[in-house]
């Protein structure tokens, strides 16, 4: 049977669809109110929202939502993450992430591998068994006094270089974190994570959920990455919950074979790629949205050169002087392509959204900046600051400032 052949837009809004922009069924017009079921039902779509404490603008977590959904009470994600009847949970996928509950078993396997020290987690494994006595008594004393933040506890010295310089609890508690044996109970206002034993966090029907055989639990993963991504390469798919290769590769020719996946190819692609059979597979795209630098759509960076023809790079460890973008850079989606990127502060205390920089990418339209403007003034509005500030810098700097009066 002769392969599906995809122009590289039509996968681009391939992509772009399966990742929840231009959908009215999720959305609405990004005016409409956001509620906890649509919220929990982006997550659900996306698989996983990577967690990471940098608040420049705005913590990534918060951003994902607001970027095709639009303005939203910020509380709302930390309820369905960290409330009472949560429907999400704090494990490792992409990076640190908020995921489904139902994706809890499938991460099982991975969980065994942190105890056993497999692979990447030979550190972490060797850590829980050389130092067992005192990890016992880090999992005792959160057992006996409830969900704790490993500033709370007072079983070890300062931190030794090791595990990024953490003290001896915090590793124990991150590697029982890791291992399954403790998740996150909840975050307090500085993110800082308050450990609690699965069983008095996770609903009763999660941790009774029977645990899937570890290749059908990677093809679950495999599945849910597909779903989200729409059309992607082997090593997209690997990216998004960082699988092996060997597992990966097994996993994807499995489901081939049984139809869960349709080999295709892409125009201009180097590498073959899958189509999942229930992606949709949209005309057009009408979006405009701001994307945290951490965003699914863009977090893989080699697939988002591939796809949109720019280089996105995080540039928060790049010295001031060297850096071209800027320290926190959200690139501005328009349609189906990128066409500006702002380095964008939160200045709280003023109540300012600063654009420290505005560069726009060649294929810019007249209407770009008109578009970036309205969407940065309703990212202003949803933070809660009162105006935005543009300072000038950047080839696009003069056209938007413009655009804001």
């Amino acid at each position: 049977m002769a392969r599906t052949i995809l122009t590289a837009a039509e996968a681009r809004r391939i992509a772009l669809a399966a990742q929840g922009f231009g959908d009215k069924g999720l959305g609405g017009d990004r005016e409409t109110p956001v509620d906890r079921r649509k919220l929990t039902r982006l997550v659900e779509r996306l698989g996983a929202v990577q967690l990471d404490s940098v608040n420049v603008v705005s913590r990534t977590h918060y951003l994902p939502a607001f970027s095709r959904l639009g303005a939203y009470p910020r509380e709302l994600l930390e309820e369905i993450a960290w409330g009472r009847k949560r429907p999400l949970f704090e494990y490792w996928a992409h990076e640190a992430s908020l995921l489904p509950l139902s994706a809890q078993p499938l991460l099982r396997w991975r969980m065994a591998d942190a105890r056993e020290g497999v692979g990447i987690w030979k550190g972490i494994g060797r850590f829980l068994r050389e130092r067992r006595e005192f990890v016992d008594r880090a999992l005792g004393e959160i057992a006996a006094r409830g969900p704790l933040a490993a500033s709370e506890l007072d079983l070890g010295h300062r931190g030794d270089g090791g595990w990024w310089g953490w003290s001896e609890g915090k590793r124990a508690l991150e590697g029982l974190f890791w291992a399954g044996e403790l998740t996150t109970a909840t975050r307090r206002g500085t993110f800082e994570r308050v450990y609690g034993l699965p069983e008095k966090v996770l609903p009763r029907a999660i941790q009774d959920a029977p645990t899937p055989p570890r290749d059908a639990a990677q093809r679950g993963l495999l599945d849910i990455a597909a779903r989200a991504m729409g059309v992607a390469t082997e090593r997209d798919l690997r990216d998004y919950f960082r699988m092996g290769v060997a597992d990966t590769r097994a996993r994807l020719h499995e489901m081939v074979e049984a139809g869960g996946l349709v080999p295709v190819s892409v125009k201009g692609w180097r590498e073959p790629a899958f189509l999942h059979p229930e992606a949709r597979r949209p005309r057009r795209i009408e979006a405009t949205a701001l994307l945290s630098p951490f965003d699914n759509l863009i977090w893989f960076r080699e697939r988002t050169e591939r796809m949109f023809g720019v280089r996105v790079r995080l540039e928060i460890y790049t010295p001031a002087e060297k850096r071209t973008h800027g320290y926190y850079v959200l690139p501005f989606l328009e349609g189906d392509a990128i066409t500006a990127r702002v380095d964008l502060k939160a200045d709280r205390k003023a109540g300012v959204l600063l654009v420290q920089s505005a560069h726009a990418e060649p294929w810019a339209t007249p209407q770009t900046p008109a578009r970036l403007a309205e969407e940065l003034k309703r990212m202003a509005g949803w933070l809660g600051l009162e105006r935005v500030e543009v300072k000038p810098r950047g080839d696009l700097a003069e056209r938007l400032g413009a655009s804001m009066s």
